[in-house]
């Protein structure tokens, strides 16, 4: 691969780390908040997803380093301070799509570029983020759905954010 594919390469990746970062940030932000509120499955799911988003910049410094590029590990936004647990779904829903977005453009660049690691590693994560947006949208149309009561019932810890028809 070439100089000129590689630097391209690493500053989509670099890009993605710092994007990880600011969601891993986002959501123990959002975890920290929801367990302070009682309401402990919700808080999970933001918990397990910044874990799962942890793995991801792990991946993406691996790609780098293996292209002999420096990983930057900044954040690309600080985090929002949002305590209302519909706002916060919201906003990782927001999250969780531009990511993809971003991903699948990567991705795209990457491959035309015939870099096919990295176009492999940026489709892997759009099926993640996808899949992250979609237990977030299931979360805030139970709370659009049901109201206050499903949150209380979370505040009983009777409600599994990873299965809402349990």
């Amino acid at each position: 691969m070439d100089s000129i594919v590689s630097n391209l390469a690493i500053g989509l990746l670099n890009k993605s780390v710092a994007d990880e970062l600011s969601a891993i940030h986002q959501y123990m932000y959002f975890h920290l908040h929801l367990e302070d509120q009682g309401l402990g499955p919700l808080a999970q799911l933001f918990k397990q997803t910044a874990i799962i988003e942890m793995g991801h910049v792990e991946t993406l410094a691996e790609r780098i380093l293996f292209l002999k590029g420096e990983v930057e590990m900044a954040p690309s936004t600080p985090v929002e301070k949002i305590t209302d647990p519909a706002a916060m779904l919201a906003k990782a829903i927001e999250m969780e799509k531009a990511s993809a977005n971003d991903y699948n453009r990567a991705g795209q660049e990457c491959g035309a570029r015939a870099d096919a690691g990295s176009k492999q590693i940026f489709e892997e994560l759009v099926g993640d983020e996808e899949a992250h947006q979609g237990r977030f949208e299931k979360q805030l149309e139970s709370i659009q759905r049901f109201g206050p009561a499903y949150l209380a019932l979370q505040s009983f810890g009777n409600v599994d954010p990873s299965n809402p028809g349990a």
